[in-house]
């Protein structure tokens, strides 16, 4: 007998909230183990552990939707190479990937792996992934920049959906 899935009752706009927040872990969990020596698997567990719907700093944090953030996460370290080279393209030449703010490269291998996935409309991650370039930044220069690098990674990746 198969357990049904606990976000099958739950309202559209709720598993929206649930995979936007699954971005921003996604997002944190990427630039952490670049800053650390922990594997995918322990800072996905100390995320899934300590992060989803847990209380930081006197908030409760978003639940996250655990299947997306695995997803995300799993893709964006296996494919990390071709996700970087895809970068590599939509940046200024004397600007490569290795070159840029931590938090964006983590930003762009997140999306990057959500662009190989064709479940997710192109311009939807590319949307989610502005909203969070924005709430990293708010002074609006790199959210400009995350939009244009996100946009060219976008169309290599699903040319047919501009």
């Amino acid at each position: 007998m198969t357990t049904p899935d606990r976000t099958s009752n739950m309202t559209g706009n709720m598993k929206r909230k649930m995979r936007s927040a699954a971005r921003l872990y996604a997002v944190q969990a990427l630039f952490q183990m670049e800053h650390s020596n922990l594997t995918l698997d322990k800072v996905r567990l100390e995320f899934l552990d300590h992060r989803f719907g847990e209380m930081m700093d006197g908030e409760e944090m978003l639940e996250g939707d655990e299947a997306h953030f695995t997803r995300v996460l799993e893709d964006a370290v296996a494919h990390q190479a071709r996700i970087d080279q895809m970068t590599d393209r939509a940046l200024v030449a004397k600007w490569p990937i290795g070159r840029i703010d931590p938090t964006l490269r983590a930003l762009f291998r997140a999306a990057g792996a959500e662009f190989r996935d064709t479940a997710t409309p192109p311009k939807v991650v590319i949307a989610e992934y502005l909203d969070l370039a924005s709430a990293f930044f708010p002074d609006g220069k790199e959210a400009r920049f995350v939009n244009a690098v996100l946009d060219h990674m976008a169309r290599e990746a699903h040319p047919e959906a501009f």
